[in-house]
């Protein structure tokens, strides 16, 4: 799982206004209607930080800069080191990954009005088999009685 460490969101441009400099190199400096700054002179787009707040070893443990034009690949890469541990934690302790969803939310930078991708939170399930289990043991035996014989060639 990824976050926003802060309350800061924002883009910056490569122009300058007048009253503002230019903190976001590259990026629009237009000041859309209702907003306080461009994306070029956007500090909250300037400042976000993003940081990972799961006990996994995975990127983002501590907080890092995300471009908001790269926050949607970068977070979506961060959430598929989530699945990719969760494959590997079944395949060690002989389970099986039944579903792993990945979810991302997006939010619109109060002070310049770009959308961004804020986060994202992956969940998955894994069954294990409990071959200790009596009634598993049991499951498996009925389960292997209504199988045998069931697929066989004539062509002899």
């Amino acid at each position: 799982m990824i976050g926003i460490s802060g309350s800061n969101y924002g883009y910056t441009n490569t122009y300058a206004t007048a009253s503002r400099p230019v903190v976001n190199p590259g990026e629009s400096t237009k000041v859309s209607p209702g907003r306080k700054s461009s994306p070029a002179e956007c500090e909250t787009c300037k400042n976000r930080k993003y940081q990972d707040g799961s006990d996994e070893m995975v990127s983002f443990k501590s907080a890092s800069h995300i471009s908001p034009q790269a926050s949607a690949s970068r977070v979506r890469a961060h959430e598929q080191e989530h699945v990719s541990n969760a494959y590997k934690e079944a395949a060690s302790k002989n389970g099986k990954v039944i579903a792993a969803n990945v979810s991302l939310k997006t939010e619109v930078c109060p002070e310049c009005g770009r959308s961004f991708v804020a986060g994202g939170t992956t969940s998955t399930k894994i069954s294990y088999s409990d071959e200790s289990n009596p009634y598993q043991q049991n499951k498996k035996s009925a389960d292997a009685a209504a199988f045998i014989g069931q697929n066989f060639d004539i062509a002899v």
